[in-house]
């Protein structure tokens, strides 16, 4: 399926089918880690308290309001501020807005393919060397520094073929880029 057909499929999903797909479970667990998961998990109709949440979560309060910040930061919520008029308190009002996740999702994968295009372009262009022993890798320059002789063990150190490594890379590359609709020449 392709990331724009994925994109509209989200779009039109309930709340409860998009916290059931585990592309979105893993997303919010790695942006709230597991333990912000209840509140990401558990996005409540209309506007609630941090206190709210933390209540019906049976959560502490610092980690409530930790998650929604990091919702915030990643426009999945957002906050209205309310001031008492008697107290002068300040309550926070929050919204979730998880329709926003799919363009977040995209937004993600263009930012991997730029990492895994540079980092392929590093092993392709690079020579490498390898300690057997240690498993510590060097590149072609700090091998020769080295007498080509492992720092750490004294092993001698073996030349690496990374073919399958660049050629993996480069499968991951179409993948992404077919799946995001990115032509390689853009």
């Amino acid at each position: 399926m392709l990331l724009t057909e994925y994109t509209a499929d989200k779009l039109l999903m309930a709340f409860e089918d998009l916290l059931n797909d585990p592309v979105i479970q893993k997303y919010l667990h790695e942006l709230v880690g597991p333990e912000g998961m209840p509140v990401a998990a558990a996005p409540p109709d209309g506007e609630v308290t941090d206190e709210e949440l933390a209540e019906q979560l049976d959560l502490e309060l610092n980690t409530v309001r930790r998650a929604l910040f990091i919702l915030y930061e990643n426009d999945l919520a957002s906050y209205r501020r309310l001031r008492d008029e008697d107290s002068g308190w300040l309550t926070y009002l929050w919204t979730f807005h998880y329709e926003n996740i799919p363009e977040n999702l995209e937004e993600e994968m263009h930012r991997l393919l730029e990492a895994i295009e540079e980092r392929e372009e590093y092993e392709r262009l690079h020579e490498f060397y390898l300690c057997e022993v240690c498993s510590i890798r060097f590149e072609f320059g700090e091998a020769m520094d080295f007498g080509f002789q492992c720092p750490e063990c004294a092993s001698p150190l073996e030349s690496m073929d990374n073919d399958r490594l660049v050629e993996a890379m480069e499968h991951r590359l179409s993948q992404l880029r077919d799946e995001l609709n990115v032509d390689i020449h853009a």
